[in-house]
């Protein structure tokens, strides 16, 4: 059994409306990262010296030393980067989500402070500021409840909110074991709010972002000046907002560094951003942690339904086998597919099923003809049908022919049965009667070529209003 845990699905084509307090038509929320004295230095215990978002250009490692400029430059933002971007927030009476790194929140009390006194949440960015890709389970595991602890000794709280940015493959799971955290936000894949299902628990995921962001003046190919970084931040705004004039809220995320944009070369660019979104009416400024809120009263986990990418090989041919009428064959074979999350809703089901049917032989796919009903046939008057047959029969009124009518109709079954080996095929729901005879009369007359392929066409169509009305 291959099964694809990544979910490509979301939302899909019609996302929810955030329904953001007010009636608001965007939720802006600002996150400063504050990792100042959190980052891998020998001081820290660490094996090297950082070399991620700084000032140097392809700054490497420097193993077993002191880098004397890095250090600094990440001095400077707890020194006058945190201060400068402080005043412009608490001035302009936005609040902030924090994400701080518990190591670096224990070496910056005033910051800390100045932080709850302006009412900003403060939530965890884990213990250091390293990266954990290659970290064992178990390790990684202590280091997170070791950040909730030193956490909350120096805030005087424990942190509802969980972003560890630099993670493994295990982060977000093992976060969410702890059953600390309101939001977990270590993933970038949607523009709204979701909830994901970890080890039996529903866990909520507010998504946070690496393109509105200013480490991108630290990165190639990034931002180089301010007016780039407020021209990308002013679209992504503008777009994110006519969505919401158009009844699709959606939330938009604003990644800060102390050190990047608390330089005075930078932050005029996000002054200009703030004066930008002061002049829409509907913006809504909350904290991580007031999204987190809402959603869970507004948008609270969803009934599980059938998920058929958890089910065993017995439940799902159970279910399954009857989709394409009289062969379960389809089902057996599409349950050994690279099935996950996108299938488990009908369109994607149906792409599994049918990725079967189109690869079996001509005479497999013959015998799924051959397996369907006459149209109002001698079984449909015996009461022999399955019963999605008969309930789709019924939808068209074959249920209740005239004699005239099922005279008609057994005539053509017998001429095109003759011709072309298998009976007339027609998903019978998306027609009324007259319409399905029309299109008797017309079919009847094509080569067998054609009328294979339109047939196992119509097979298809069938099995996918069957998976539309189960899922």
């Amino acid at each position: 059994m291959q099964r694809y845990p990544r979910d490509f699905r979301g939302y899909g084509p019609n996302p929810p409306d955030a329904a953001w307090p007010g009636g608001a038509r965007i939720a802006v929320q600002f996150v400063l990262n504050y990792e100042e004295g959190g980052e891998n230095c020998l001081l820290h215990g660490d094996a090297a010296s950082e070399a991620f978002l700084s000032e140097i250009v392809g700054a490497q490692p420097w193993p077993g030393q002191r880098h004397w400029n890095m250090e600094s430059i990440y001095d400077y933002g707890a020194r006058a980067g945190f201060w400068r971007l402080h005043r412009l927030f608490t001035t302009a009476r936005i609040p902030l989500t924090v994400y701080g790194v518990a190591t670096a929140l224990a070496r910056a009390p005033e910051q800390v402070e100045a932080m709850k006194e302006a009412n900003w949440e403060i939530a965890s960015h884990g213990l250091k500021w390293i990266d954990y890709r290659d970290y064992g389970e178990e390790a990684e595991r202590a280091d997170i409840a070791e950040a909730i602890r030193l956490h909350t000794e120096v805030v005087g709280e424990a942190p509802r909110g969980w972003y560890c940015g630099r993670t493994s493959i295990n982060t977000v799971a093992l976060a969410a074991d702890t059953g600390q955290f309101r939001y977990i936000s270590d993933t970038y894949d949607d523009d709204l709010p979701y909830w994901m299902e970890v080890d039996g628990r529903e866990q909520l995921i507010i998504p946070y972002t690496l393109d509105c962001n200013d480490m991108r003046f630290a990165t190639p190919q990034g931002f180089n000046s301010g007016d780039q970084f407020f021209t990308y931040l002013r679209d992504t705004f503008d777009a994110l907002y006519e969505e919401g004039r158009a009844g699709s809220a959606k939330m938009m995320s604003v990644g800060l560094h102390c050190r990047l944009i608390g330089r005075p070369g930078r932050v005029q660019a996000l002054k200009r951003f703030l004066d930008h979104i002061r002049g829409y009416e509907g913006v809504w400024c909350p904290r991580r942690i007031d999204i987190a809120e809402h959603w869970r009263a507004a948008h609270p986990p969803p009934a599980r339904g059938l998920r058929p990418s958890h089910m065993g090989r017995a439940e799902f041919v159970a279910r399954f086998g009857g989709i394409f009428e009289h062969s379960p064959w389809i089902a057996e074979r599409a349950f050994d597919l690279e099935l996950g999350p996108a299938h488990d809703a009908a369109p994607g089901l149906h792409n599994a099923l049918s990725r079967v049917f189109r690869s079996a032989t001509h005479a497999e796919r013959l015998g799924v003809l051959t397996a369907h009903p006459d149209l109002a046939g001698k079984l449909a008057a015996a009461k022999r049908l399955t019963a999605e047959s008969t309930a789709e029969q019924a939808s068209a009124g074959l249920d209740a022919l005239t004699d005239a009518d099922r005279a008609r109709f057994e005539a053509l079954n017998a001429d095109y049965t003759t011709k072309h080996g298998f009976p007339f095929i027609i998903a019978v729901k998306d027609h009324d009667k007259s319409g399905i005879l029309r299109a008797f009369e017309a079919r009847i007359a094509n080569d067998s070529e054609t009328e294979f392929a339109t047939a196992c066409a119509q097979v298809e169509r069938i099995a996918r209003i069957r998976l539309e009305d189960m899922l």
